[in-house]
């Protein structure tokens, strides 16, 4: 009889995933790349904004130029498994804040399906739903919330 392997993301902890298993964590819905606002009063909130970083592909919700993308978004965050414990900002959908807080990945994730469109198919991702960064006065970004986090 054969022993059922469990998957990586179940059997290894993040600080023992190889970079090619953290990296296929990312379900490619491209929401960590939206423009966001946090409240004042409240920092736990992060308001997510349909404004996207200017290297997200508005339809296939992936970085233009992820090898380089710090050299032109600096304040772009680079996601680590050392900083899991901060992950509360990203989407509740996401992969690697699903990991890091011990839960599986939704059937429509690539590791789980086998399919990358499966995120847009799912209407997890916002492709061709989104505004180019530069589009959208930053005073109004307000304008186009979408949700909320934390």
């Amino acid at each position: 009889m054969a022993m059922r392997v469990e998957p990586f993301w179940k059997r290894k902890t993040l600080t023992e995933l190889e970079p090619d298993e953290w990296e296929s964590l990312c379900d490619g819905c491209g929401l960590c790349c939206l423009q966001k606002l946090e409240d004042e009063d409240d920092a736990q909130a992060i308001y997510y904004t349909r404004v996207a970083c200017k290297l997200l592909d508005l339809h296939s919700c992936r970085c233009r130029d992820y090898p380089n993308r710090q050299r032109f978004v600096p304040d772009c965050i680079q996601l680590t498994p050392g900083k899991a414990r901060d992950f509360a900002w990203l989407p509740p959908t996401c992969g690697y804040r699903l990991v890091a807080e011990g839960k599986d990945l939704p059937p429509w994730h690539p590791l789980v399906c086998g399919d990358e469109q499966a995120v847009h198919k799912a209407g997890i991702s916002l492709s061709g739903q989104m505004l180019p960064e530069g589009s959208v006065a930053d005073d109004d970004w307000e304008d186009h919330i979408i949700f909320r986090v934390g």
